[in-house]
């Protein structure tokens, strides 16, 4: 079901498709944005580690993840939002509204340390910055429901996919193997979940169901994302597409200053 697009050394992360057949990613390990488009790759953003989020942006150029939250733009690289005591910064998305939520990480996870509690912060479009949830072990990917107001959030180390809604949250899902890693939603409002070492990705109903379990080739399956009714997958080592049978959300572009 899934065919292999590109293959490189290290852990490839947050593809992200564009309007026009191209699909973005990053290698955390190794460092870079590539866009990948008919067999040919190319490096967008050099040498920059540890990328587990991208978002587009109105103004052309991408919001990057990483030690801090930054907008890479023909001007070159502009820091957006760093947090006194963060390690890092992790997964994005972005809010119907132009919104950028984005995973804030208060361990080292390269250095082997434990996650402890840490937070999912807004910036909206008048560059201001409000906490949506304190308490989450390792947030890591995220999306919008079809309604625009539930997000879900993976919750690593917990193996769990949490959703907020209205200031309250409550625990959606659980992994039915491996972690939960990157997510992504469709139209039909399902939700679908990278399982880290749990080698594939599920989706569960609105409702918190599981629906199915997919296996991925791959010892570590990071990231997803939609593009129409194509998945793109990303895994350590790999590059990935297949057809579920079912459309995804757009993503928004991010109107935040920059």
């Amino acid at each position: 079901m899934f065919t292999t697009l590109f293959e490189a050394n290290g852990l490839l992360e947050a593809p992200r498709p564009d309007s026009v057949g191209r699909v973005l990613f990053s290698n955390v390990t190794a460092g870079g944005v590539f866009r990948f488009r008919d067999g040919i790759v190319e490096e967008v953003l050099l040498a920059r580690r540890g990328i587990g989020g991208i978002a587009p942006h109105a103004e052309g150029g991408l919001v990057v993840t990483g030690r801090d939250v930054s907008y890479a733009g023909t001007g070159g690289v502009t820091t957006l939002l760093t947090i006194a005591g963060a390690t890092g910064f992790n997964d994005v998305t972005v809010a119907p509204d132009g919104s950028l939520v984005v995973g804030v990480l208060r361990h080292r996870p390269q250095n082997g340390e434990a996650a402890v509690p840490s937070e999912v912060v807004r910036i909206d479009a008048n560059g201001e910055t409000s906490t949506l949830a304190d308490d989450l072990m390792w947030p890591n990917g995220m999306a919008y429901a079809p309604d625009g107001e539930t997000l879900y959030i993976s919750e690593y180390a917990a193996s769990r996919i949490r959703a907020l809604r209205d200031g309250e949250s409550y625990v959606f899902a659980h992994a039915p193997r491996g972690e939960c890693d990157g997510l992504t939603v469709d139209a039909e409002g399902g939700v679908w979940v990278a399982l880290g070492s749990g080698g594939g990705i599920a989706r569960f109903t609105p409702d918190g169901e599981l629906d199915s379990v997919l296996d991925i080739p791959g010892s570590f399956v990071s990231s997803l994302a939609f593009a129409d009714s194509t998945l793109y997958v990303t895994t350590v080592g790999a590059l990935l597409t297949g057809s579920p049978g079912v459309a995804g959300l757009p993503l928004p572009q991010a109107r935040i200053p920059v």
